[in-house]
């Protein structure tokens, strides 16, 4: 373990034991016929830890980083299709947070680097992390005008929440996606059109769920007790009516499925999923959440 040093997350304050790498991940992705979406680091890092992290995962060898893969035991590449320019930029509690000129410029000149060591990677520009948020959707906008030459996909993200006990509120919230949706597209075919373009830019949904039962825990667990390894963190326990909403948000996946082609619900497993795990007598227990 002395190549995997334990360090300080700072995007949650826990300890990251590193115990688990790519090499790991990918391994569990193939076993359940899973494909693995990566995201490069845009905020504390750049252009040169994505090329090499590309480099590793991908290139088939004879160089410092796939060579250093092959070194890690896995001599064939992973082959990783997707690529995300980093994660959530417009949003001020990222670090590295940028704005959005500063993020269509390094997304730009990161996406030309990737492309020239694989060309056959699909790459995702970052949009706006909520519809709520002050950018929207001018940051879509500005920003697919520098990277539309060079990527496949840009990035929606949604949470609901029922804060108010309004059912019929709550379950319109589906509305309120399908206008998101519409409006993302209507901004990447705008951008489309002034480029004179003739792609069009395809939406990756890679974020969405319920989320609003744990937020008051979170807040408790990161600021209070920081520098836990692994350290329970929003566990929603779901309801039917939580699962209803799901459902109409799913519906309206399909109904634009033309554009909308990938959808990752976030997350599977204990953050915020419909999956807890836990240890109890040195075995891990999986139970399906659907309370109340």
């Amino acid at each position: 373990m002395s190549e995997r040093p334990a360090r300080l997350e700072l995007a949650w304050r826990s300890l990251e034991k590193n115990e688990v790498g790519i090499n790991e991940f990918a391994k569990r992705a193939k076993k359940t016929n899973s494909d693995v979406m990566m995201a490069v680091n845009l905020g504390t890092r750049g252009i040169a830890d994505a090329c090499n992290l590309l480099e590793y995962c991908n290139h088939p060898g004879g160089t410092k980083y796939s060579d250093m893969r092959i070194a890690h035991g896995v001599k064939e590449p992973h082959n990783i299709k997707v690529w995300c320019l980093g994660n959530e930029m417009d949003g001020p509690w990222q670090l590295g947070h940028k704005t959005m000129e500063e993020y269509g410029r390094v997304a730009e000149e990161t996406a030309k680097a990737m492309k020239l060591i694989d060309p056959t990677i699909e790459l995702v520009s970052c949009g706006s992390s909520n519809r709520e948020m002050p950018t929207f959707p001018q940051w879509e906008a500005t920003t697919l005008e520098r990277t539309y030459d060079y990527v496949d996909y840009v990035s929606l993200h949604q949470y609901y929440g029922n804060e108010a006990n309004d059912t019929a509120d709550f379950l319109a919230k589906s509305n309120d996606m399908e206008e998101f949706i519409k409006t993302v597209i209507a901004t990447c075919d705008y951008v489309k059109a002034k480029k004179r373009g003739t792609k069009n830019i395809n939406l990756s949904f890679d974020e969405w769920n319920v989320w609003f039962h744990s937020k008051a825990e979170e807040l408790d667990i990161t600021q209070n007790k920081p520098w836990q390894v692994a350290p329970a963190l929003l566990e929603d326990i779901y309801t039917f009516e939580d699962a209803l909403l799901v459902g109409l948000m799913l519906i309206t996946f399909l109904k634009h499925a033309d554009r909308v082609k990938m959808a990752c619900l976030a997350q599977l497993v204990n953050v915020i999923a419909p999956i807890m795990t836990s240890t109890l007598h040195k075995a891990s227990w999986n139970v399906i959440r659907l309370g109340k």
